[in-house]
């Protein structure tokens, strides 16, 4: 037990989630909650681009380098980086957005974590390879980069940048990244901020143009038309279309707005932006996949004014070694019902196992101890062999209840006293008998409740691995619902669901050394016993019997 004590005071002493590298001073934990306080969605989503915007509420600029060449973004196992691309960083004003992909967001949770470093004035800038976007994505932009752009940007948009709309159409040049075949699959989307709800056009490239009539949002796919959704003037709203497989869906703030079937033509030449609009347009997007509602859902929610569902929380390297749980801590938390279950089962045998192993020790203890001090005066004794129990004074003595037995068969047949006569071979018979019956019952009375030691120690561990086997089903299915299958979706699952046969084995082994320990001293007394009713036996027809 004071091993087992000490091993679980070592694991929860161990940090978890352990500072990345003691050279960053600092770091940012972000929380994307996918639950009903946040972002609520019920299917998991691959591959978010997430745009993370950092100031000085969630973020420590004095800390970082000044140009940000320190940052290092990790997933939620603080082991894991993830790739990432600052699109803005005005260390000045302490405002920066960072773009970094998220491998995998799980539904209906706040257990999406991932974490930002800073702090380490030795470190070198990362190259720039990173663009924080998935693969499916063909073209970005992000209207950032005022230097290097033909066109008129405002500095201040939604995210960073922002392409400025004066009314007459914006023509960039045909790029094959924009360019989509016929009967091929296409995801655009883009944030838009009309001056007045009128009549424009926000996109158009060839077949394919996405316009504004009278405040209502339309689309044109060839000779197929959509329309639903009303776009607020002078706000954000989020405008995206999806094409491919027979059928276009249009989407307004990541909400579906609009249906039906349409054969996806190529499209391919200019591209022409915001005709007949004033106001801004920010993030344009390409994909060569249908994006899923949900996949719209977060991106609308996370890269909105305000950030819905991302929470942030500072940290520093000193804090963080006194705030983080044990491994015990990450296990806990992530284990699943079925396991909470059998662990309580397993901590309920556990209790009773202490219970039944202490109360035994003590009894057997006090019972050999009694059983020792009366032996000396049985044996001692010489007339008075009969008036060893006057006094009383060995009650915990098994050996004593078996003497003031066969006393009280003696007494029956008035042994020790003026009229007696001598026993013969039969009454010797019935006195043994009567004193075995109750040598019988001190034995069962020795090993009451011994059968829930054995239950502890061969129940214990198949009840942790039932809870294990559940716990490991549950992971991979959630992972195959998911279609996630890097280590960090699996690692706090299965360590989690492991728990429970270590609970198991808890019980189980200190259980086992208590059973082996408790039995031997058992069957020692009930030597004991068998001995002494031998020598009492004896005694007694010596003394008593016929001659």
């Amino acid at each position: 037990m004071r091993l087992l004590l000490t091993l679980l005071l070592a694991l929860l002493s161990t940090s978890a989630n352990a500072w990345w590298n003691k050279d960053w001073t600092h770091r940012t934990r972000i929380v994307l909650d996918t639950g009903a306080q946040g972002l609520s969605v019920s299917e998991a989503v691959q591959n978010l681009p997430l745009a993370l915007r950092l100031h000085s509420g969630n973020f420590d600029f004095i800390a970082a380098q000044p140009d940000g060449r320190d940052l290092r973004i990790l997933a939620g196992d603080d082991k894991t980086p993830l790739p990432f691309r600052v699109e803005r960083w005005d260390a000045a004003n302490e405002l920066a957005l960072v773009w970094v992909l998220l491998p995998s967001v799980a539904p209906g949770s706040d257990k999406n974590l991932l974490f930002v470093y800073s702090g380490n004035e030795k470190a070198a800038a990362e190259a720039a390879v990173a663009t924080g976007l998935d693969s499916a994505t063909r073209l970005a932009l992000h209207f950032s980069d005022v230097a290097e752009s033909k066109q008129s940007l405002d500095p201040n948009g939604l995210l960073g940048g922002a392409l400025k709309l004066g009314g007459d159409a914006i023509v960039l040049p045909a790029d094959e990244r924009t360019a989509t075949a016929a009967d091929g699959q296409l995801s655009v989307s883009f944030w838009i901020k009309a001056d007045s709800a009128g009549r424009g056009t926000l996109l158009q490239q060839g077949p394919l143009a996405l316009a504004v009539q009278a405040g209502k949002l339309a689309a044109r796919i060839g000779s197929s038309t959509l329309e639903g959704g009303m776009l607020q003037p002078a706000a954000w709203s989020h405008v995206a279309l999806t094409l491919g497989q027979g059928r276009a869906v249009l989407y307004l703030d990541g909400v579906a707005v609009a249906q039906g079937s349409a054969a996806t033509p190529a499209i391919a030449g200019e591209l022409r932006l915001g005709a007949g609009l004033s106001g801004a347009l920010d993030e344009l997007q390409f994909a060569n996949t249908l994006r899923t509602p949900a996949w719209l859902q977060l991106s609308v929610g996370t890269q909105g004014i305000g950030g819905k569902g991302i929470r942030a929380t500072q940290e520093s390297d000193a804090e963080a070694e006194g705030s983080h749980g044990g491994y015990i801590g990450v296990l806990v938390k992530n284990l699943t019902v079925d396991a909470w279950v059998v662990i309580v089962i397993l901590g309920v045998m556990m209790l009773v196992a202490c219970w039944v192993m202490v109360s035994k020790a003590v009894l057997v203890q006090q019972a050999d101890s009694a059983n020792r001090s009366f032996l000396v005066r049985f044996r001692e004794a010489r007339e008075d062999l009969l008036a060893l129990g006057a006094d009383k004074q060995h009650a915990n003595s098994s050996l004593f209840r078996l003497y003031s037995a066969g006393l009280r068969e003696l007494d029956k047949r008035h042994i020790g006293k003026p009229d007696a006569r001598a026993l013969s071979d039969a009454s010797l018979n019935a006195v043994k008998a009567s004193i075995d019956a109750d040598m019988v019952r001190e034995t069962h009375r020795l090993n009451a409740q011994m059968v829930l030691l054995t239950i502890a120690i061969s129940g214990g561990p198949f009840l942790g691995l039932l809870g294990t086997v559940v716990g490991v089903m549950i992971t991979f299915a959630a992972i195959a619902a998911a279609g996630d299958v890097n280590v960090n979706a699996i690692a706090p699952g299965i360590a989690a669901a492991l728990l429970a046969t270590v609970a198991g084995l808890g019980v189980a082994i200190p259980a086992l050394f208590g059973y082996n320990y408790l039995a031997s001293r058992i069957k020692n007394i009930s030597a004991d016993m068998q001995i002494f009713v031998d020598e009492f036996i004896t005694r007694v027809a010596e003394r008593y019997g016929a001659p």
